[in-house]
């Protein structure tokens, strides 16, 4: 028996509420910025031309190596590359950019994982590390890779007097040297570069504290995974993972990083594979450069063809505008966020995050009003809806570090063509953007897959979205339908092609004088051309829906909205094909901590 739509809302409602109740702390933080603050990054030194080649290395009757100037050894001149540090390696070929080759390493306390475990730590990590290498090149250097050691660790004290032989050397070892670290994975010697005594300030005579590793051979960027349930895991219970830098090369390019996942959440019922891609990569793009502690190291490549190499510090980068909003002003960022929101407006920089920012500090995510969907937003919302956008491929151009394949960029459709007041708190609320909602009614999530509630959330500073429900929001479900959907005095359908509509129809054949309100219903869709679809409800014709307009359903009351700009233009947003999807809620909760 079909309910009296008011009687439906109010269970609906009922429904809601219960839901909410269940779902304590419904948007999860991301702690990267909280995590980078604690790791020491170390830098490679750069080649100092003013400091003569190094001695050839004997081994001293105690078992180290001391140097003796002017002795020849000629067979230490055909070592190979992979036995010289980082910082006395080849410089980068003048060929064209490559794709970045991204290595990833698991430590030894992460190998007891089961067999499920791994495949989906596997298979998370191939795709992210394919889709991120087809996005950004590097030229790469010649030999293996070697990392650096931190001569604050090693070394007791430096010579400081600018006019000695050995200024900025090592002087001293530090006795209770023992590993490098990166956050807390220890670094395997293999990986690193050796490390050299000078006694004396101005003499040539060395001692060899650590031999150099092989290195890695074929790796721009060594990735070490760390598949653990450590104490920010268990600190965080939403958390599915997060990352670090640790070492860049002379130009400031990370070389090195971790991304720890979280273990309990790989065996969790709600797992799913899309999700936990779309995570490791936005992680990976922290690493990458996309991070707070890095902006002010980006690089301006605009006067030489190669990236990395002969470019010219940009300088400080993150502003804040007249309204107090800091902001990103580097050119692809601004060219590419005024060609998203249709304005030329020169003070449009990439906004960034400012909840629990403190005044005139930065953080490392875009600001979810503006660009809600990003790959780079603080929150990762449903799978279906986060997106590689273009604004955050121009941030990671402007590091100077990559070639980036703008091609590749995903559409975001959050803000499309809204023009630069968009997202601003003096406007979110002014009903000038059917993007933002006003109330506490029901509705559509803004791309149609689900229906939605008008809610807020910190992130949000009082704006008001529809946000995903958590049961049966989901259209494309055939299984939210029930039993009597074909009978419903509503006329939804769902399915595969249907999509969120905002209607207040009702049957006329029910025996129901008073109209429902205006809520989000489901119904089937087709594409006729770009922003050009029909709608079909239960017992009804395929019916022409003008984009932007409302029409009316024979054998129906009320009237259906036809959303512009947002359904038949962008085809690649399609529901979820990773059945793991359908195991999370779609609903406010359903946020991938990262």
């Amino acid at each position: 028996m079909a309910l009296h739509p008011t009687l439906r809302l109010w269970v609906w409602m009922l429904l809601v509420v219960v839901m909410l109740a269940e779902l304590p702390g419904a948007l999860q933080k991301c702690i990267f910025d909280e995590v980078q603050a604690q790791v020491v990054v170390v830098r490679a030194a750069p080649i100092n031309p003013h400091i003569p080649p190094t001695e050839p290395r004997l081994r001293s009757k105690s078992g180290q190596q001391t140097y003796h100037p002017g002795r020849r050894v000629s067979h230490l001149r055909s070592l190979s590359v992979k036995h010289r540090s980082l910082r006395e390696m080849d410089p980068p070929t003048p060929s064209s950019p490559q794709p970045i080759r991204i290595q990833s390493w698991i430590p030894r306390e992460s190998n007891n994982l089961s067999e499920a475990e791994r495949e989906r730590v596997e298979a998370a990590m191939e795709e992210a590390v394919r889709m991120v290498s087809s996005l950004l090149s590097v030229n790469r250097a010649r030999g293996p890779l070697l990392l650096s050691r931190d001569i604050n660790k090693y070394c007791k004290f430096l010579w400081r007097n600018s006019s000695s032989a050995n200024y900025n050397r090592c002087g001293r070892a530090n006795n209770n040297y023992r590993s490098e670290t990166c956050l807390d994975v220890k670094i395997p010697d293999d990986h690193l570069a050796g490390c050299d005594i000078f006694s004396e300030a101005d003499s040539p005579h060395r001692t060899e504290l650590r031999l150099d590793g092989a290195g890695l051979s074929d790796t721009d960027f060594l990735l070490y995974l760390h598949v653990q349930a450590t104490d920010k895991c268990r600190a965080e219970p939403k958390v599915l993972a997060y990352a670090v830098h640790c070492q860049t090369d002379t130009h400031g390019r990370p070389l090195a990083g971790v991304v720890v996942i979280c273990r309990d959440r790989l065996t969790a019922a709600s797992y799913s594979h899309r999700a936990a891609v779309q995570t490791v990569i936005h992680e990976l793009f922290h690493a990458l450069g996309f991070s707070k502690d890095l902006f002010q190291t980006w690089r301006d490549c605009s006067s030489t063809s190669q990236v990395g190499a002969g470019c010219s510090p940009r300088g400080k980068v993150t502003h804040s505008d007249g309204s107090g909003q800091m902001r990103i002003y580097s050119p692809s960022v601004i060219s590419a966020l005024q060609q998203h929101l249709g304005s030329t407006d020169p003070e449009l920089g990439g906004p960034l995050e400012n909840m629990d920012v403190p005044p005139g500090r930065v953080s490392s995510h875009w600001e979810s009003r503006v660009l809600s969907g990003s790959i780079m937003a603080a929150v990762l919302g449903d799978s279906t809806t986060v997106r590689i956008d273009p604004v955050t491929l121009a941030a990671l151009q402007d590091t100077g570090w990559y070639a980036v394949n703008m091609s590749r960029a995903q559409s975001l459709v959050w803000g499309k063509g809204e023009g630069a007041m968009f997202g601003s708190l003096s406007t979110c609320q002014d009903n000038s953007s059917s993007f933002f909602c006003t109330g506490s009614g029901f509705g559509c999530h803004y791309l149609h897959l689900h229906k939605g509630e008008c809610q807020t959330d910190k992130y949000l500073e009082g704006c008001r979205v529809y946000k995903p429900l958590r049961n049966g929001s989901e259209c494309w479900k055939e299984e939210n339908g029930g039993k009597s959907a074909e009978e419903d005095w509503s006329g939804e359908i769902f399915g595969f092609d249907s999509r969120c509509f905002f209607s207040n129809l009702t049957s006329q054949s029910e025996s129901i004088q008073s109209s429902s309100s205006v809520e989000g219903r489901c119904y089937r869709h087709r594409c006729t051309g770009l922003n050009r679809f029909q709608v079909r409800l239960s017992g009804s014709e395929w019916v022409d829906c003008p984009a932007g307009g409302t029409i009316q359903i024979k054998g129906y009351q009320g009237s259906v909205s036809c959303p512009a700009r947002r359904l038949c233009v962008h085809p690649e947003i399609t529901p979820s094909s990773d059945d793991a999807v359908s195991a999370f809620p779609a609903s406010i909760t359903r946020q991938v901590s990262l």
